[in-house]
């Protein structure tokens, strides 16, 4: 039996788009998916304008994600507010709903998918799985997400070391009160250590985003609930959309997330998709894009040179996320700092233009 010319390791948006895009290109692809079924992953739920324009280029409509509008971001430090238009209309979207349309493409175009797969190591041009199987290819992309895989550490910025950033989630519960205070917008409520990203998805629910550092949760006993009740007691803002939460939903969290970090390097044979080849700040919103763009640029030197083309592939796309990334730093380092946060969000309610052009400046352009 021929094997497969590609296999894909993570069935999320960076491994599904990029077995979409090799499958259509004649490639034997292989899917493998650690999770039996199509979960609601931790991160993911902003779609970015240019983001949409890629998953119309992969085939996925956007009337049938069904997604919620999002026309406008609106900063909040203490008693501080600012609103602005946003460049383009954007979504808000479950991953549960992305992923399963993403999945279903790649099927559809040819792509094998093999679910409870628990991929642990790469060698030598195969894939080693948990029961002790070997797959081999050619051709491996790595799109396991923001999870660690062994043998490929992934270190975050000196100044995140010794006070590890953290993401946390709480699902709001679809209320009337959560479509009047949100509406169409996406939020970022800013703290010291730490920020909350809020927006609304396609079944009316918020999707409530943290990044924060581990001092800040220790400051709350360890507990991510006590520490967004903590949140919810002294910013008002994020405190009224608190109020109609549901606290007997578990808050999901992953540790050690390394912001910043980009993959400047690889062997041939194997592309880096993803938060495996960069994690950007996830205050910039562009997490989607970022999977979605490695993907198309992945794929795209696969189909000039194939494995060989892997690790020119790398270099390229790091150095395309250089500036995205620089920036996306520099605002969540000042938006985390109570001083410099109340001072952004002024500037951004009297310099609109300023707030669209950092919108704009932290998407991922593939090169």
């Amino acid at each position: 039996m021929t094997g497969p010319d590609a296999i894909v390791v993570g069935a999320g948006p960076a491994g599904s788009a990029a077995a979409i895009g090799l499958a259509r290109g004649g490639a034997r692809t292989l899917l493998l998916e650690r999770a039996r079924e199509t979960g609601d992953a931790l991160c993911g739920g902003f779609l970015s304008w240019q983001t949409l324009q890629r998953l119309d280029a992969l085939g996925i409509e956007r009337a049938a994600l069904g997604g919620q509008a999002v026309r406008r971001v609106r900063l909040f430090a203490g008693q501080r507010r600012s609103e602005t238009a946003l460049p383009g209309e954007a979504m808000g979207v479950s991953r549960r709903r992305l992923d399963g349309a993403l999945q279903a493409a790649a099927v559809a175009a040819g792509a094998g998918l093999e679910r409870d797969v628990h991929a642990t190591a790469l060698e030598g041009g195969a894939v080693q799985t948990r029961d002790g199987a070997m797959m081999a290819a050619p051709s491996i992309f790595l799109a396991a997400g923001k999870h660690g895989f062994r043998g490929f550490p992934r270190e975050p910025a000196a100044w995140q070391r010794a006070d590890p950033a953290m993401g946390l989630r709480l699902r709001l519960p679809a209320h009337p009160a959560l479509d009047r205070l949100v509406g169409d917008a996406v939020e970022l409520h800013l703290f010291d250590r730490g920020y909350a990203g809020l927006v609304r998805q396609e079944d009316g629910s918020g999707n409530l985003c943290l990044a924060v550092h581990k001092s800040r949760l220790d400051d709350a006993g360890g507990d991510p609930a006590a520490l967004l009740r903590m949140l919810g007691d002294t910013l008002p803002h994020l405190g009224e959309r608190l109020a109609h939460a549901d606290w007997s939903r578990a808050v999901d969290a992953i540790g050690h997330v390394p912001y910043g970090w980009r993959a400047r390097d690889t062997a041939p044979g194997l592309f880096r998709l993803g938060d495996q080849a960069g994690v950007i700040p996830s205050l910039a919103g562009e997490g989607m894009g970022l999977a979605l763009a490695s993907a198309e640029a992945a794929v795209a030197a696969w189909r000039h040179g194939g494995g060989d083309a892997a690790p020119a592939y790398q270099k390229r796309f790091a150095t395309t996320m250089t500036r995205p990334f620089a920036l996306a730093n520099l605002v969540w380092r000042m938006g985390e700092n109570r001083h410099a946060a109340g001072a952004m969000t002024g500037i951004a309610s009297l310099f609109p233009a300023l707030v669209r052009m950092v919108s704009e400046a932290t998407r991922i352009e593939p090169r």
